[in-house]
């Protein structure tokens, strides 16, 4: 009892909900809205850097790279260190990449600041999410799912609007200064509430094959798409270490499927709705984060707008994001999550036909209402894609998982953005360049629909409710999932 109540008291807000929620959005929001942020930075930070297109790129491409290698990384950690020691010494790695960030007085020094914020992120999301997902009870899980939306997605909505308003008012130093005093306050909220907790298999040893397999299947690729910022598609920079990044991601799925004790459960996720859900997480991501781009790098260059002016208007996202993280609250414990995530992809393929038509007459009617459908798109696509995933393992396996899940979307979003942005911007006009990469998106997102649900209905998959109870035990999952193309094997 002594040890207890010594417990309780070295952490006074122990086992409140509030204080797990603010501890996910203070580790993942202030990185979240700097992804979407950039874009309209770039050319003050290129001037006050004293840097080129090439080592801006790189270094925004290197930090989405450390977001995802830290997830993995963190899968790996959290089984000999607490979860508790984990997230405060990440979010103190964090506060120090912001601090080299807004600090630095050339583009090497801000490289590694936003490397490090990356890394600090991936490691806090699987730090920080299970707990909030797994410790509060099933009738709070609606409102949990609904919070992550909102924190992993919904403040990416907001990085335009930021990005905007830093990159007019040459404001992208005190923005960085800001968001090390959130991963200040993450600190101090992390001391106040998180759990002390024993790590699950201390004696477990470092994953040789599986963590460096990450490393190289994010940092290559995310190098090579930089690389086009000085070469073209024929360019071995680009083509070499983008076919062995992607060898490499699936050499690391291929190894943890065969593996008797892997470090994130590939053969777990292998089923009809997890393959779905991912797929779905990946197509939505990729396809919202390169429409956004796209449409950043036209209504700035294009029309001629200032960037204040273009966050504005693209922040009509929130909207969309809002009502996706409602509905998704309103699905989470009844059987309409996949036709909800079903409903992004077909938000977002709206989004793309509508981008189809800018021009700059047109800009200030079609720009707002294609962002309010891709806020929807991301909210509804890739938030119910995660869970349908997570809700698939048992919850004892929720961290790896994400883990899994957010690489694989980082990779699909941080490596079609780049492509089909040079693209646009090779092309003799912009307007036409725009257009053709949207039409690409438009008919990459409509054939990977079109492939997810043919998944979801040879697998025989039916909509049920997840038994949300039994799965907070720790060892059943919460949906029942069929093998894949199970309804053709029965045939």
């Amino acid at each position: 009892m002594k040890r207890v109540v010594g417990a309780a008291r070295e952490v006074p807000l122990r086992g409140s909900y509030p204080a797990a929620v603010a501890l996910a959005l203070l580790a993942l929001c202030p990185f979240l809205v700097l992804t979407t942020a950039s874009t309209l930075l770039r050319p003050q930070l290129m001037h006050d850097l004293g840097a080129g297109a090439f080592a801006v790129q790189l270094t925004s491409a290197l930090a989405n790279a450390g977001y995802a290698f830290g997830a993995v990384m963190a899968a790996d950690i959290f089984q000999r260190v607490s979860r508790r020691s984990l997230y405060i010494a990440c979010e103190a790695g964090f506060v120090l990449g912001s601090v080299l960030a807004f600090t630095a007085p050339g583009v090497v020094v801000f490289a590694v600041g936003m490397i490090l914020q990356g890394v600090a992120t991936g490691m806090l999301l699987v730090a920080s999410l299970p707990p909030l997902v797994t410790r509060h009870g099933a009738e709070r899980l609606p409102l949990t799912a609904a919070f992550v939306n909102l924190g992993l997605f919904g403040v990416v909505t907001l990085g335009p609007l930021v990005g905007g308003l830093a990159g007019t008012f040459h404001a992208w130093r005190p923005l960085y200064a800001g968001v090390a005093v959130l991963g200040l306050l993450g600190v101090a909220v992390g001391l106040l509430a998180f759990e002390r907790n024993e790590p699950p298999m201390p004696g477990m040893g470092f994953d040789w094959l599986a963590v460096p397999l990450a490393l190289g299947a994010t940092v290559l690729p995310f190098f090579a798409v930089s690389w086009l910022t000085r070469a073209s598609f024929t360019s071995a920079l680009f083509l070499v270490p983008v076919i062995v990044g992607l060898l490499l991601v699936a050499g690391l799925v291929a190894a943890q499927y065969r593996k008797r004790d892997p470090l994130m459960p590939v053969r777990l996720i292998s089923s009809t709705l997890p393959v779905t859900g991912v797929g779905c997480a990946m197509l939505a991501g990729a396809a919202y984060t390169t429409l956004l781009e796209l449409a950043e790098v036209y209504l700035f260059r294009g029309t001629g707008w200032a960037p204040w002016r273009v966050g504005a208007v693209m922040t009509s996202q929130v909207l969309g994001i809002a009502t996706a993280a409602w509905l998704f609250k309103r699905a989470f414990p009844s059987r309409w999550t996949p036709l909800l995530a079903l409903s992004g992809l077909l938000s977002t393929l709206a989004a793309a036909t509508v981008l189809l038509f800018l021009s700059p007459g047109s800009a200030s009617v079609l720009a707002p209402v294609a962002a309010v459908l891709l806020g929807f798109g991301a909210g509804a696509g890739v938030a119910p894609g995660l869970f349908m995933a997570g809700l698939s393992v048992p919850s004892s396996k929720l961290g790896p998982t994400f883990a899994l899940v957010e690489l694989l979307r980082a990779e699909a979003a941080f490596l079609l953005a780049p492509v089909l942005v040079f693209v646009a911007q090779s092309a003799a006009s912009l307007q036409d360049g725009v257009h053709l990469a949207v039409a690409v998106v438009l008919a990459v997102c409509a054939a990977g629909t079109a492939v997810l649900l043919s998944v979801y209905v040879l697998g025989g998959a039916r909509p049920h409710e997840p038994r949300l109870q039994a799965w907070l035990g720790g060892e059943e999952s919460a949906y029942h999932s069929p093998p894949l193309a199970d309804a053709v094997r029965e045939t």
